[in-house]
């Protein structure tokens, strides 16, 4: 059976959408992948489709949606990323990714989304070799 992962932040336009295509980008069709937003926003983030076009992955077609509580209750593992996202549903283990925040050492811009791509990327690879074995 495929496992699969649902990768929640608040707007799923910025980091549960870079964790999904960079999962996909490492694991292929080995892992279900999906994200979701607390509160979506209107948009992918665009300094973060940036950041994943630099390393092959393209989000600009993903168009944020909430969270589907028939997808929540039969994913393997639920993931929030950052501080803010918050799932709290009887029955569901949620994992917390509390991801760096480059911004919170004045680091901004494209050089900030760089720097929180490569921090889902290493979690991404450990959870791909993890659901894999």
């Amino acid at each position: 059976m495929t496992p699969s992962v649902l990768f929640v932040c608040v707007k799923n336009g910025g980091k549960s959408v870079m964790a999904a295509g960079l999962l996909r980008q490492v694991a292929g069709d080995t892992i279900e992948v999906y994200s979701a937003g607390t509160h979506p926003g209107a948009a992918v983030n665009t300094l973060s489709a940036q950041a994943l076009a630099e390393v092959g992955v393209d989000i600009t077609g993903h168009i944020p949606i909430g969270i589907d509580p028939a997808l929540l209750a039969r994913a393997d593992k639920v993931i929030t990323l950052g501080r803010e996202a918050v799932v709290d549903v009887p029955g569901v283990t949620v994992i917390n990714w509390d991801t760096d925040e480059p911004s919170e050492r004045g680091i901004d811009g494209i050089e900030r989304m760089r720097l929180v791509r490569d921090d889902i990327a290493d979690r991404v690879r450990k959870l791909s070799a993890e659901l894999a074995q």
